[in-house]
């Protein structure tokens, strides 16, 4: 159950009570694709880093280790051994990046395994099973995510279809959630609004779905090649016809400032890999931008990452050492790194739902996307 604790124009505070916990919105969900943090950071690791919630993915479940061997297991949460919520990717993200090794059709998407290129079908009715055997929190319904290119006349058959399948999708779901045997009989059904970087087909699209009764709505098919301000306005235009009394996600954003407009244009929920991809190649944020740590200015530099930050990296080590430790390609660099990025993120949505709170939402983002700005500017001198 979603409940709005509190509005600032357009973006909400509020809070998301699950079988495996509440979420406190709005929040940013950690990406571990295949039930792990990428940088070697444990489940112990994630509590102490401000995690309230993960994301894993079906496909990559699916094909390695297997959900049926998983569901045996005793479902994700016990396998991965965390007890707060999980949202599972549907596995739609895959019939777009996978776009050489796919054929779609009405049924579903017949692909390409991309570990040993076995043939995989997976329909509406796959995905949710998949997902009901890993047992998580959140499912996703399966969609096709259309390129952000891609001709008016598809992504219109596009989203029509998607539509069938969410159908499908909520169907499946509620035979699932009724069976003996399933791993987690309150599993929740998100959909996902797409429509490319078309008003019109967005809009629509979300009008429909927002009548259907979904524990959330997503959007989809953005941070697929259009720009920041195309992904602006087109949350300008469809968050406002998305349900206000169900949770919103932002599929797959994004960078801080992209957190921080998300926000004020009514998301609740983000994921990104960017924190745990960047902090394996030594890039780490701050409260003044991004800052390499290969770089050769930080070989002395004895001060923490951050000044004031409370990850376990910052709270011990200098950026001297974890610059050497990067050069010297031990894992502990990356893990440190991943660390302070991830408390990084998640911190700043604690500080975004402080200042909602408190009804200073827009002189906290003025002042955030002004500080990391001012380093870019003297970056470039």
């Amino acid at each position: 159950m979603y409940k709005l604790l509190k509005t600032e124009g357009r973006a909400k505070r509020g809070e998301l009570t699950t079988v495996h916990g509440t979420v406190q919105t709005p929040v940013f969900m950690n990406v571990g694709t295949v039930g792990a943090i990428k940088g070697a950071v444990s489940t112990d690791d994630l509590k102490g880093l401000k995690t309230q919630i993960q994301l894993s993915n079906t496909y990559h479940l699916h094909v390695r280790t297997g959900d049926k061997l998983i569901k045996e297991l005793g479902g994700l949460h016990k396998f991965m051994v965390w007890d707060q919520p999980i949202l599972t990717d549907s596995g739609g993200f895959q019939v777009f990046s996978l776009a050489g090794l796919r054929k779609i059709k009405e049924e579903g998407v017949t692909f390409r395994s991309h570990i040993d290129g076995h043939k995989i079908f997976m329909g509406p009715e796959e995905s949710m099973q998949i997902q009901s055997n890993l047992g998580s929190t959140i499912a996703m319904a399966f969609d096709e995510c259309p390129s952000s290119v891609a001709e008016r006349s598809y992504v219109e058959a596009s989203v029509a279809r998607t539509e069938r399948w969410l159908k499908r999708c909520q169907a499946e779901m509620k035979r699932l959630n009724s069976l003996d045997d399933t791993v987690n009989k309150q599993q929740m059904l998100f959909g996902i609004n797409q429509g490319a970087i078309f008003d019109d087909i967005r809009i629509d699209n979300a009008k429909r779905i927002a009548e259907w009764g979904l524990d959330g709505y997503a959007v989809g098919g953005l941070a697929v090649g259009e720009s920041h301000e195309e992904m602006y306005h087109v949350l300008e235009q469809t968050v406002p016809y998305l349900p206000k009394d169900k949770p919103t996600y932002l599929m797959g954003v994004g960078t801080p400032a992209n957190i921080l407009e998300g926000v004020e244009r009514g998301i609740d929920f983000f994921d990104c890999v960017y924190p745990s991809r960047n902090g394996r190649h030594g890039h780490v944020y701050t409260n003044k931008g991004k800052i390499n740590l290969f770089n050769k200015q930080f070989e002395k530099d004895m001060s923490p990452i951050e000044e004031g930050c409370g990850c376990p990296a910052c709270r011990t080590y200098s950026r001297a050492y974890i610059r050497h430790l990067l050069k010297a390609k031990e894992m502990l660099g990356m893990r440190l790194c991943v660390m302070h990025n991830l408390y990084f993120y998640n911190n700043m949505m604690e500080e975004i739902r402080d200042a909602l709170d408190e009804g200073r939402f827009a002189e906290y983002k003025k002042h955030k996307l002004e500080g990391m700005e001012e380093y870019d500017r003297e970056k470039r001198k």
